[in-house]
C-alpha cells in the first residue's frame, strides 16, 4: 500500500540577513531602520514524501503510484517554465535527472533570470543556508523545487511566496484508491521524526496535524 503524505508549512518568514558595517552613515542607518519596521516577507513550503507498505521502504519514488503522483504534480505546475541553470527541460524530466540538491527553479518567463543564483545545496548545507537567495526568487513570483534524500530513495521540496495548496488538492486526491492513501499535513504541528513516520505505527489514528484526504474531502 501507498502512502502518501502532503506537508504544508504557510507564513514562514523569509528574513533577509544584512551586512553589519561598523563605519555606515546615516543614510544607511536610517534606511536600516525603515527595513526592520517593514513586516517580514513570508512564503509557503511543500514537502512530498511517500511510503510503501508493509516493506516500509521511504521516499516519494518508492511508491507504487509514483509514476502517477509526479505526473499530477507536473500538471499542477504546468503553467511554469522549469530550468536548472541555463538549462531548460520538462519538469518531469528534470526531476529525474538531477542531482538531490540541485535547484529546478519553476518561472512564468522564457528565460531563466536565475541562472547565476547560488541555489543549490551540498551535503554541508541546507535550504536554511538560502534564505536570500530564495527571498529574490521567490518575491519575483517563481517557485523553487529541490530533491531531497530519503531513506531509500528521494523525496520532493517545494518553496513559493504564495500559498499555492489548492493546485496541488484535486489531482493528489483524484489518485485515491485502496492501494493509495493520502494525507495532508500541517507540517507545523509536527515536528518530531515520530510523529514524521506516524504510518508505521499509528496509521489509523495520525497525530493532530495530519489528515487523511478522502473522495468526499473537499477544501
Amino acid at each position: 500500500m501507498d502512502i502518501f503524505k502532503l506537508f504544508f508549512e504557510h507564513d514562514l518568514r523569509l528574513d533577509q540577513l544584512r551586512e553589519r558595517k561598523l563605519d555606515r552613515s546615516t543614510q544607511e542607518v536610517s534606511g536600516s531602520i525603515e527595513a526592520f519596521l517593514k513586516p517580514d516577507p513570508t512564503y509557503s513550503k511543500f514537502y512530498f514524501t511517500g511510503t510503501l507498505l508493509p516493506d516500509e521502504l521511504f521516499g516519494i519514488d518508492q511508491i507504487s503510484h509514483y509514476q502517477e503522483v509526479k505526473e499530477a504534480l507536473c500538471n499542477s505546475l504546468n503553467l511554469y517554465h522549469a530550468f536548472t541553470g541555463r538549462k531548460r527541460a520538462p519538469l518531469n524530466e528534470l526531476i529525474e535527472t538531477e542531482e538531490i540538491g540541485r535547484a529546478i527553479i519553476l518561472s512564468t518567463g522564457d528565460e531563466n533570470r536565475w541562472a547565476d543564483t547560488p541555489l543549490d545545496l551540498d551535503d554541508d548545507s541546507n535550504v536554511g543556508h538560502k534564505k536570500s537567495e530564495l527571498a529574490e526568487v521567490l518575491q519575483a513570483g517563481d517557485l523553487v523545487l529541490y530533491k531531497e534524500k530519503a531513506h531509500q530513495g528521494f523525496d520532493l521540496h517545494l518553496f513559493s511566496e504564495k500559498n499555492i495548496y489548492p493546485l496541488f488538492f484535486e489531482p493528489f486526491r483524484s489518485l485515491l484508491n485502496d492501494q493509495f492513501r493520502f494525507f495532508s499535513i500541517n507540517g507545523k504541528r509536527i515536528r518530531s521524526e515520530r510523529k514524521f513516520y506516524f504510518e508505521t505505527w499509528t496509521l489509523d489514528r495520525p497525530p493532530h496535524g495530519a489528515e487523511e484526504v478522502f473522495p468526499e474531502t473537499v477544501l
